[in-house]
């Protein structure tokens, strides 16, 4: 999932929007971090272009404009996630890591110099509207996107509740643009969400990491164990961007044994150079009691299912890592987005701040996600003709993506071959196809009876096939609709 990141009012995002920053807002640096030595020559030529702008451009320009749009610009050739953060789009970004801000309900970043959709959030004006995942916003009103910055274009969607806003998207297979009338409302993000489906097994969905994400886990998995010791459990972490870091260790912490490291993170710095543990410590930050304490005992040891696809990024990576480096789950899904790097929030004397990334994150294993994403354990795609993620933005598809300095980028295996096969079948028809039909396909709703991958997981936690791709078939594979053999044991992958 990502260009200029940027999560609608959210916590924080980056080039994409919706991967949300991976450090929460405690993570601030305090040391001095002015350069001891002055570049001069290329301070003079900065100099020298904002004098020929106050001089000569066309029209007057505020000083106070020039140097802002300097600064960002600065940031943003760094990397898809830095960014430089005005003091409106600071406040959004604090009041998005609580769980709730004004607006539409879209996750937003940039490509091509428009605004474009990575996905709209569950149960909001954007959804509700039919707005999805790779839809380009040319206008907003009357005002076109073309060029505008990303916080400008936010500011534009965002306003009153129950006022209302005209977004005209371009939309890959229709042959006009589509003009959506929406509603905006105060999202209210429901992080967690939690049932108990047939003979036992729990289902768990986290959509977002937000400050207060570990404690409604927790109330979550005790009222699913009110109604009995759980069989099994299923992570449902689809479409979640991330959020703050000390969530995803926690979540992580919840079901593996204490001080456990989740997750390890490596930067030019002392400080971004360290480990999170399965440790109070690295998940509570000083505030309140273990409220993991109040978990019931099954928890650490319920057999476990983890489901994850392309829009899984950031903590959710960290989370799906850690639970499949400890064997602790099996993760079933699709390649996740790969969005593999640190951003800290760094508060400038004007209410102003800098999200700079400011290190690389791996696995319990040592592994980068970045540009790569975490590869299931079982490879089952959101549609059973395997079609469902053809053409989906990932973390290698932004410009002046960090590289990964472990592995190759190699792009979604599954998707690359379900393109050659519509061109053995119909040339480059047939692959436009394939694609065209994206947007005509209905949103699958994770956790219905008709959710294809999570009928996958429940027959891998039965012990009966499941109807997959094995990571090591997917280049000569004919179909992705592959019975697996019956596991010798609950969680086990077929081989």
């Amino acid at each position: 999932m990502t260009p200029s990141l940027k999560k609608f009012g959210l916590v924080a995002a980056g080039a994409v929007a919706g991967v949300l920053v991976s450090v929460g807002l405690s993570a601030v640096a305090q040391r001095d971090s002015r350069p001891n030595n002055l570049p001069l020559d290329e301070l003079r030529q900065f100099s020298d272009v904002f004098g020929a702008i106050k001089s000569y451009y066309v029209e007057p320009v505020e000083d106070k404009k020039l140097i802002e749009e300097a600064i960002s610009g600065m940031v943003a050739g760094l990397d898809p996630h830095s960014s430089y953060l005005d003091a409106d789009a600071f406040k959004e970004l604090q009041a998005g890591t609580q769980g709730e801000f004004g607006g539409l309900g879209i996750e937003v970043g940039s490509e091509d110099g428009f605004v474009k959709v990575v996905s709209p959030i569950e149960d909001t004006p954007a959804a509700r509207a039919g707005i999805k995942s790779g839809d380009l916003i040319i206008k907003i009103d009357d005002k076109s996107t073309k060029g505008l910055q990303l916080n400008d274009a936010v500011k534009l969607m965002r306003g009153k509740p129950k006022s209302s806003v005209v977004l005209t998207v371009l939309r890959k297979g229709e042959g006009k643009p589509l003009v959506f009338t929406l509603v905006r409302d105060v999202i209210k993000v429901q992080s967690v969400r939690s049932k108990v489906l047939d003979n036992g097994v729990g289902y768990l969905r986290i959509t977002q990491f937000q400050e207060h994400t570990v404690e409604n886990m927790v109330k979550q998995l005790q009222a699913l164990y009110k109604e009995g010791p759980l069989k099994s459990l299923i992570l449902d972490l689809r479409n979640d961007p991330g959020g703050v870091l000390h969530g995803a260790v926690g979540v992580s912490a919840a079901f593996l044994p204490a001080r456990t490291l989740v997750v390890s993170t490596d930067g030019r710095t002392q400080d971004a150079q360290r480990k999170y543990l399965a440790d109070p410590a690295d998940y509570l930050r000083g505030r309140g009691e273990d409220v993991l304490g109040k978990l019931p005992a099954g928890v650490k040891t319920v057999p476990m299912v983890v489901l994850v696809n392309g829009g899984s990024a950031s903590a959710s990576e960290i989370v799906a890592g850690a639970l499949q480096d400890h064997k602790r789950a099996q993760v079933l899904g699709t390649q996740t987005f790969g969005k593999g790097s640190v951003q800290t929030i760094l508060p400038l004397g004007n209410s102003a701040a800098v999200k700079l990334t400011t290190a690389r994150y791996f696995t319990p294993s040592g592994r980068s996600i970045q540009a790569k994403g975490v590869t299931p354990d079982w490879i089952v795609e959101e549609t059973a003709d395997g079609e469902s993620n053809v053409g989906r933005m990932r973390e290698s598809d932004l410009r002046r993506h960090l590289s990964n300095p472990k592995e190759s980028e190699d792009a979604d295996p599954v998707q690359e071959k379900v393109l050659e096969r519509a061109v053995e079948r119909g040339g480059v028809k047939g692959a436009e196809k394939v694609i065209a039909n994206q947007a005509e396909r209905k949103p699958v709703e994770f956790g219905s009876a008709e959710d294809f991958q999570l009928q996958q997981a429940l027959n891998l936690l039965r012990g009966q096939p499941v109807q997959t791709l094995k990571k090591d078939e997917v280049a000569g594979a004919e179909s992705t609709k592959v019975s697996a053999k019956v596991p010798s044991k609950v969680g086990a992958p077929a081989n």
